[in-house]
């Protein structure tokens, strides 16, 4: 029998059929959420299922922020971005020429695409089964030293496999370097506070009440799991693609843990620690693709390049190409494109998903702009598009006009 969550907030006429979908979409979450629409530049949905979250024994709600994960990147990607925007920051250039240790290892050809596309060969902060535990993995200036001298798991931009940790440390390190300042006082200085959101890389102590925290339904692999998987498609224990793998299972695994405490919350982590609420995200998204308040952060031509495909005529480094098939990652510079696991809002569209079920993400040519926050870890990318997303994204298009995929 379908469980009812009661659902607040409020839609704009014409989006009631999204407080529906978004109604079912929750009824079997154990968690909370929050659905946010923007539909040129105007806030539409806005809406949260407190499921039985509380934060500091108040009702869960619109202002309730949490873990992001790799939902995180897409508010890297801005960053990168709006520097290249105003021109002090080329990302077809060689890392190495802003950040000159990065030359060490056979990585002096590397560019900031790279980086943004994960085509840069360095998947994990070691080549150490074990991986990197905790507080190791809080000590930023350690993980960028790491990288710097690391040689490439494979020629860099020859293919591209997904740096669920290390891609926000490497773009985080080159808008240190380009700016003078951390990743995320530049996220707080240029992008959040124009546009008044509540995201954060480092969660500020005066916001601690606000928190909510996740909680995994469905647990992720385990290094172990990792090196059986590896073993099977032949590759020796000590290879370095598969030590990468086993060190990045451990990498995330101690990550989440870390996102469970106030350290790591004001850690700055800007490839999965990233910390905010839906209604946020969808104004981020929506300032990238038209005027929100009088402030467009970046232009039509920027997000072009950005949404442009940059891995679809690259393959996964060996043996990992053997495994490829129709629902691959596909990436442009920074942000995640459609793919039938993950369609997004359907071609053209960009963004990023997050460990757990969390998607940000935008529509350029019909001005839509969603976020999507919940604390229920429960998606199993494998398994194709959360089914939270599913009732409520089709409702979201035909509200706003956007024709169905065929």
């Amino acid at each position: 029998m379908t469980r009812r969550q009661p659902v607040g907030g409020s839609v704009r006429p014409g989006w009631e059929a999204v407080r529906d979908a978004f109604a079912h979409g929750q009824a079997h979450d154990p968690g909370a959420a929050q659905l946010a629409v923007h539909h040129r530049g105007r806030l539409v949905v806005d809406l949260w299922s407190a499921g039985s979250a509380t934060t500091a024994g108040a009702p869960f709600g619109a202002d309730s922020v949490g873990v992001l994960m790799s939902v995180s990147k897409g508010l890297t990607a801005v960053c990168a971005h709006l520097l290249s925007q105003r021109g002090a920051l080329d990302l077809h250039a060689p890392v190495a020429r802003y950040w000159p240790r990065f030359a060490a290892g056979g990585k002096a050809e590397t560019t900031v695409a790279d980086l943004l596309a994960h085509r840069a060969g360095l998947p994990a902060f070691t080549d150490e089964a074990e991986g990197v535990g905790l507080p190791g993995l809080l000590d930023q200036q350690a993980r960028v030293r790491a990288l710097a001298a690391m040689r490439p798991v494979w020629e860099p931009g020859t293919a591209f496999l997904y740096h669920a940790l290390t891609q926000g440390h490497l773009v985080g390190e080159v808008v240190r370097r380009v700016t003078g300042t951390g990743i995320g006082a530049y996220l707080a200085r240029e992008v959040a506070g124009p546009l008044g959101l509540d995201l954060w890389f480092g969660l500020p102590r005066r916001e601690e009440h606000r928190f909510v925290p996740q909680r995994a339904v469905r647990p992720a692999p385990t290094p172990d799991q990792v090196a059986a998987a590896v073993g099977g498609l032949g590759l020796a224990p000590d290879d370095r693609l598969a030590t990468a793998l086993r060190a990045s299972a451990a990498e995330l695994a101690a990550a989440t843990e870390a996102f469970g405490t106030r350290l790591g919350r004001a850690a700055e982590f800007p490839a999965a620690g990233g910390i905010g609420n839906a209604r946020s995200l969808s104004r981020l998204y929506a300032a990238l693709v038209g005027p929100v308040g009088g402030v467009r952060l970046l232009s039509a031509s920027t997000v072009d390049r950005a949404r442009a495909p940059h891995t679809d005529h690259l393959p996964p480094p060996a043996p990992l190409d053997r495994l490829d098939g129709p629902d691959r990652s596909r990436f442009g510079l920074g942000f995640e494109l459609p793919r039938p696991g993950n369609p997004l809002l359907g071609e053209g569209s960009f963004g990023h998903a997050g460990a757990g079920g969390r998607l940000g993400m935008a529509h350029p040519e019909s001005g839509l702009a969603v976020g999507y926050v919940c604390t229920a870890m429960s998606w199993d990318p494998p398994s194709g598009p959360d089914p939270r997303w599913v009732a409520w994204t089709a409702a979201v298009r035909e509200a706003a006009g956007v024709p169905g995929e065929d």
